[in-house]
């Protein structure tokens, strides 16, 4: 028989609430403040808690269950076991992935010596944090266990010493905090960072930092610097000493410290090796930056580098060539590639779930009030474990006074369960001191081994009270928190990595001597083109090619190691050097100065000066009639800006800029043909460069000023009716006045 077809089931309609069909389709207004504080903010606050910053024990919540895994797989005190092994135990506290677990795993690790005190003792390749290329093995092949001193991040955490909550599938508890017995949040660096904001605590000194937690405990208004000289990277090199720097990190937890490479000169190999470099740079990119700095021919006593890195540590070899100085290229290296630099310190910590930015004072503060609650939960639990086992001795004391009463007790009780009440009435104990005495074996029925157990009742009355009296005083806690660090260090210190280096060794390196010095001529037309010129060229040029309808409204004679400053209608001053342009012909039609300094749209050269030591003034002359006289060396700088806003007013429009060494005499024409000469020495010299300056000429309305030039005293005496004794002044008409031109000329 044919078969029948068979009929699609049909699907199964899901109800849809009517809560969802009322909005739908609906577009609701809200404002963005409102979805921001609903949506992103949670998810900001997750990142920030939950993530990037470091709490007061030291640790992110990445390292803890890491760190805590390690330990309840007991390997404390085992042996070493795959990395594989602990990253997949960690899962069950972190649901991440395994990589990014061991990728944490290998930053806590010896082998990567990312950290002054590492909490895992590994083995196998697990990367170096020196380098950016050397890359660490996979979890399979490496192994690591607990270092040593994650005995003092463990001790305690089974007497109750901080709190536990279950993990991400309430499976089983981890802790909260870690109960560290140092500041461990000082003493290994740490670095985050969150939504808007970020974290970077540098390591210090393990012995330093107990010591110094141990006498702020003893005097809160100690002054740390006595005894925490400064940040000591895992890296070693060298730290510029400064007291003030240093004091401005430890008070407010901000600020920068600078390092230093270690570096050595080789007499025998003509060669500089670069073993330990700030904790802030790679291997890699000091070679880059090397390579880049000898091309650019700023190095050029360097003739080879490489990476001598081995089993025995990191080691950067510098080649240099014959008759070099090697101190020389040393100050040079630090002047221009990352065997110096900066470490930029943001001490951001959770307290109590909350980011915070504390200085070193406040951050032991905190450790402390964190410790002495760790130490007195630890004494009470103690305190509790003691009075127990003084309770239950105090029962096995009674029964002491007539044990074979106790045995006739037993074997009368013809029920088991009315043994432990029969005890009790027949000796007044209670139901724990009983089920204790029922719980004993039959071997231990007798005098000598009850009189041993209630021996230590008055050790236990005294150590009782011993706990008590601490469990009631911070003083007293803080005792033994101090005790304890002392311990510490005899156990863990180890001699400073980071030394020093101080403000008189460094030597600023004269760039200048890089830059060839000869004498050249700019050109500089209406339009902005720019040509540099040698005195060859020149004289065997005969004109200056330019675009139609453009002129050179500019020429100076100078040296290629002067510095160039265009000044341009959008009040900016750009600032370059001669040398930053290359040398044309006059046949050429130069640099385009706009597009080779980047201007902003609209802009155009109002005036170009040239200069090696900033001296004289700039007069800027408006079309209102108002002139400000403004030092040169209100633009110099001491890094190398380019661009300097607010350079001029831009209250009126700008008719000329003009570069004086000392008082001239300047010529001001007006669009009504009037005219007045002045002396530069008339006007006081402005410190704020968008000056607005003083009124020079008087207008009438609707009159402005047109031109601006400096004329020669002789020119000057020649047209001396000109002259103006004070300022301001209407001028006189212009009638009889020679062309402006001829003036200049």
């Amino acid at each position: 028989m044919p078969r029948k077809k068979q009929e699609p089931k049909k699907k199964k309609e899901q109800k849809i609430p009517d809560a969802y069909i009322a909005g739908a389709g609906t577009v609701v207004e809200e404002q963005i403040t409102e979805t921001l504080e609903k949506n992103y903010m949670p998810y900001a606050m997750s990142v920030i808690v939950s993530r990037a910053f470091p709490e007061i024990d030291g640790f992110k919540p990445s390292h803890r269950k890491i760190l805590y895994t390690m330990y309840k797989m007991g390997l404390l005190n085992g042996p070493r076991t795959k990395s594989a092994n602990i990253v997949g135990q960690t899962m069950k506290l972190n649901p991440h992935g395994d990589m990014a677990i061991y990728e944490t795993m290998v930053r806590l690790a010896r082998g990567n010596e990312t950290l002054l005190h590492p909490y895992v003792d590994s083995k196998g390749n697990f990367g170096k944090a020196y380098s950016r290329d050397m890359s660490f093995a996979a979890s399979r092949y490496t192994e690591a266990k607990l270092a040593p001193i994650c005995n003092e991040l463990f001790g305690d955490i089974d007497k109750d010493t901080v709190d536990f909550v279950p993990n991400y599938d309430n499976e089983m508890l981890e802790p909260v905090l870690l109960p560290a017995a140092f500041p461990s949040i000082l003493v290994n660096s740490n670095v985050g960072i969150g939504v808007s904001m970020a974290s970077s605590v540098c390591s210090f000194n393990l012995q330093e930092i107990c010591e110094t937690t141990i006498a702020l405990m003893k005097h809160p208004d100690y002054n740390i610097i006595d005894t925490l000289k400064g940040p000591d990277f895992a890296g070693g090199g060298l730290m510029l000493y400064d007291e003030q720097t240093l004091d401005e990190i430890y008070r407010t937890g901000r600020g920068s410290v600078k390092l230093r490479a270690k570096c050595e000169y080789d007499k025998k190999t003509n060669s500089i090796s670069v073993t330990e470099i700030p904790a802030t740079t790679t291997v890699e990119a000091i070679i880059e930056k090397i390579i880049a700095q000898v091309k650019a021919g700023k190095l050029k006593e360097v003739s080879y580098v490489r990476d001598d890195t081995d089993l025995d540590g990191l080691t950067i070899t510098i080649d240099l060539k014959k008759g070099t100085d090697p101190e020389k290229v040393l100050q040079k290296l630090y002047k221009l590639t990352p065997l110096q630099d900066s470490y930029s310190c943001n001490f951001n910590i959770l307290v109590h779930g909350y980011p915070k930015v504390m200085g070193v004072y406040e951050i032991l503060d905190e450790w402390i009030k964190f410790r002495i609650d760790c130490v007195r939960r630890r004494t009470i639990f103690e305190l509790a474990k003691k009075k127990e086992r003084l309770h239950l001795l105090e029962g096995l004391e009674k029964i002491l006074l007539d044990i074979d009463k106790a045995i006739k007790i037993v074997r009368e009780t013809e029920e088991e369960a009315l043994v432990v009440p029969n005890l009790m009435i027949g000796f007044g104990i209670d139901e724990v001191q009983a089920e204790y005495v029922a719980e004993i074996k039959l071997r231990h029925l007798n005098r000598e081994y009850i009189l041993k157990r209630t021996k230590d009742i008055d050790e236990l009355n005294q150590e009782i009270s011993k706990l008590e009296d601490i469990a009631g005083s911070d003083r007293k806690i803080k005792s033994v928190i101090s005790s304890e660090l002392k311990e510490i260090i005899k156990k863990y210190s180890q001699p400073r990595r980071t030394q020093f280096f101080y403000q008189s060794d460094i030597v600023e390196p004269d760039l200048e001597d890089e830059i060839a010095d000869f004498n050249c001529t700019l050109f500089l037309t209406d339009s902005g083109y720019f040509k540099k010129i040698l005195p060859n060229s020149l004289r065997m040029a005969s004109d200056q090619k330019v675009k139609d309808g453009d002129f050179v409204s500019q020429r100076i004679e100078t040296s290629n190691r002067s510095e160039l400053l265009f000044f341009t209608t959008g009040a900016n001053c750009y600032k370059t050097k001669v040398s930053a342009f290359g040398e044309t012909k006059a046949s050429a039609m130069g640099d385009y100065v706009p597009a080779k300094l980047s201007f902003d749209e609209d802009e155009s050269i109002v005036t170009m000066v040239n200069t090696t030591d900033y001296s004289g003034y700039m007069i800027f002359v408006y079309a209102n009639g108002k002139v400000a006289k403004v030092p040169l060396n209100a633009y110099e700088t001491k890094t190398n800006r380019k661009k300097l806003t607010g350079a001029l007013s831009l209250k009126a429009k700008i008719v000329a800029a003009i570069h004086v060494l000392d008082n001239e005499e300047i010529i001001l024409r007006s669009s009504n043909n009037r005219a007045l000469i002045f002396d530069t020495a008339l006007l006081l010299p402005k410190s704020t460069r968008s000056t607005v300056g003083v009124s020079v000429m008087s207008l009438k309305s609707k009159a402005e000023v047109v031109s601006a030039e400096i004329i020669s005293h002789e020119t000057a005496d020649g047209i001396r009716k000109y002259r103006c004794k004070n300022i301001p002044s209407t001028g006189s008409p212009a009638k009889d006045l020679p062309d402006p031109e001829q003036l200049s000329l």
